[in-house]
């Protein structure tokens, strides 16, 4: 009997056909999202109840979803971060779960600078203005000189650190895990998180979304940044009280925040749109053609290698 592999991801094997055709050559009965967004949870349920394996995006992989699973033995989640899949459950089910490290931090690092230089030097602010035919200056601030903090120093954030010493930036550090090595190589200084909120001109996020990171960035935190500070959210929208955040840039407490993901996604109805001290841009981190590429094949190698009998190359749980 052919097996059934369900692909929740619109852009998987948009970019690339060759992951397709991995799955297609192992004759797997492909089920594709037909809804053209993020599946509910009881979209998924309908969908899932008799599939070998699922590559998810941000779809909620819940331990509702998987207990309606009865036949699912690999979740490729074509990304890193796994907070959208209950990991534990899965585990508890004899499911392995995998992601894509790696595949998208040069996409995720850059947009991550591309939010700073907007921000830094207002240009989105100034493309509002001048297509409302209001031609003034707006001023912003140079790179150079100023103090960057990297809350997460993994991956993603190195690459930032990278780009941000091309831009003669000081970087300093927070992370569970400080790896003094690379610090002191590259030139990071590591420091508590208070301390790194209260120094930065720049805060940028890098952490998984976790029940340690939830709300790490909360009016507590905003309180300690600089008034002059921005802050930068590529990583995950719960890490940041939005409503927090909201009062800080309506009451001027910091100068401005540039995020790509939300808190609920999508941020329809968010207070953020109403302000001009943020750039906000819509979950697209890593969305650029190498990226999508990359996360497409592995999440399909993943896939296959489970199914296969063999130890996926990035197996999360045991």
């Amino acid at each position: 009997m052919t097996q059934k592999v369900l692909i929740t991801p619109r852009t998987f094997g948009t970019i690339d056909s060759k992951p397709i055709k991995l799955l297609r050559d192992q004759d797997y009965e492909l089920i594709f999202n037909p809804h053209g967004r993020l599946l509910t949870e009881e979209e998924l349920i309908n969908l899932i109840s008799d599939v070998v394996g699922v590559i998810v995006g941000l779809d909620p992989m819940t331990a509702k979803v998987l207990n309606s699973a009865k036949k699912l033995k690999i979740i490729s989640k074509y990304g890193v971060g796994v907070d959208n899949i209950a990991v534990d459950c899965a585990t508890q089910k004899k499911i392995m779960v995998t992601n894509t490290p790696g595949a998208n931090s040069l996409a995720v690092a850059e947009l991550t600078f591309g939010l700073i230089l907007d921000v830094a030097r207002q240009i989105t602010f100034s493309d509002r203005r001048l297509r409302q035919n209001q031609w003034g200056k707006c001023y912003g601030f140079e790179l150079n000189g100023k103090t960057l903090g990297l809350i997460g120093t993994g991956r993603i954030g190195r690459e930032v650190a990278v780009r941000a010493k091309g831009f003669g930036m000081r970087i300093i550090g927070y992370d569970l895990k400080p790896d003094l090595e690379w610090a002191r190589t590259v030139g990071v200084a590591y420091m508590s998180l208070d301390r790194l909120l209260s120094s930065a001109d720049i805060i940028s996020l890098h952490v998984p979304l976790a029940e340690g990171t939830y709300h790490l960035i909360s009016s507590r935190e905003l309180a300690l940044m600089k008034r002059s500070a921005i802050l930068i959210n590529t990583a995950r929208g719960g890490i940041v009280d939005e409503d927090a955040l909201f009062q800080a840039l309506h009451n001027k407490e910091i100068a401005g925040a540039g995020l790509d993901v939300y808190e609920n996604e999508p941020s329809a109805d968010s207070l953020l749109r109403s302000l001009d001290n943020v750039v906000l841009t819509s979950h697209i981190g890593s969305h650029t053609f190498e990226s999508i590429s990359r996360m497409g094949w592995m999440a399909a190698e993943n896939l296959v290698a489970g199914l296969s009998g063999k130890r996926p190359p990035y197996l999360l749980n045991p």
